[in-house]
């Protein structure tokens, strides 16, 4: 009878044991995290997320004071203004020394028809010849007094262009759909280039890394399904995943994976993606069931 018992016993040892009723690989979800920092100094005028909430890309969700910055730009178009104004000036003496000189050469070529035809003095050819060669040296000249006025008027529009970079970075733009992790500022308070924000993640869709032995490697490739579960009270709740990463080099079992014993054992990294139903959270564990 003794003898009946301890087979019994053994027999359940091995039946738990059995390597059918463990998962093929276990591990932890996880979701690329990205932190949002200020891209300008000054007070939060506005910031009004709060942590759980979804946002959608390329909305504002926040601004930094931008009062100084628009003065700033007012006072520079005010500058240029008065700039344009006076190459404006420069700009008519020129227009009217052109027509001076457009009517100097009618004059001139009036004369050189008139001597060649023994009608005018070659005084007078060398009269017109003087003026128009003064209209050209007086045009020249104010040429090149507008030359510095562009150039200052292009300096002042290359500083109001850096003051409205500054405005559109002083604008706080969330660049990803996904959930406020993290909350790292309030309205009001004082903020610089590159101070936290909040940190986000798109959790619609997770990542569950998991580790499996080199003998379980043929079974498994990318684009394959396989069975996730995660607790759910006294049961397992059943999420279907998709490989998308096979580690190509092997590493140490991590140690809050596996017992201390199969910590030595080689293992390689796979990456299963699961669609969030809202239950599965970054960190979570989770197990990897190879389907049959």
């Amino acid at each position: 009878m003794k003898k009946t018992l301890s087979l019994l016993i053994l027999s359940s040892l091995f039946s738990c044991n059995n390597n059918d009723d463990k998962a093929d690989g276990y591990g932890n979800f996880e979701a690329p995290e990205i932190t949002i920092s200020a891209e300008a100094n000054g007070k939060l005028t506005s910031f009004p997320i709060e942590e759980g909430a979804i946002l959608e890309p390329n909305t504002q969700v926040g601004l930094v004071d931008t009062i100084q910055l628009y003065l700033n730009k007012q006072q520079l178009i005010a500058s240029r203004n008065t700039i344009f104004s006076k190459s404006k000036n420069v700009l008519s003496q020129d227009q009217v020394l052109q027509e001076q000189l457009k009517t100097t050469l009618i004059e001139k070529k009036r004369i050189e028809n008139m001597f060649a035809e023994n009608a005018a003095t070659k005084r007078q050819v060398d009269e017109v010849t003087g003026k128009v060669n003064v209209l050209k040296e007086q045009i020249k000249s104010v040429g090149t007094q507008n030359a510095p006025i562009t150039n200052e008027a292009k300096s002042i529009d290359v500083q109001i262009e850096k003051i409205e970079d500054q405005i559109s970075k002083s604008k706080i733009i969330n660049p990803i759909k996904g959930t406020v992790l993290a909350k790292y500022a309030e309205p009001n308070e004082i903020t610089a280039f590159g101070k936290p924000l909040y940190k986000i993640a798109d959790i619609s869709e997770m990542t569950l890394r998991v580790y499996v032995s080199e003998t379980q490697l043929p079974k498994i490739k990318i684009g394959q399904n396989v069975t996730v579960k995660i607790d759910s009270g006294t049961k397992m709740t059943n999420y279907t995943g998709t490989i998308s990463w096979i580690s190509s080099s092997a590493e140490f079992t991590p140690k809050i994976i596996q017992t201390k014993e199969e910590r030595v054992n080689l293992v390689y990294a796979v990456k299963v993606k699961v669609k969030n139903d809202g239950s599965l959270k970054i960190g979570m564990p989770a197990e990897m069931w190879i389907n049959k």
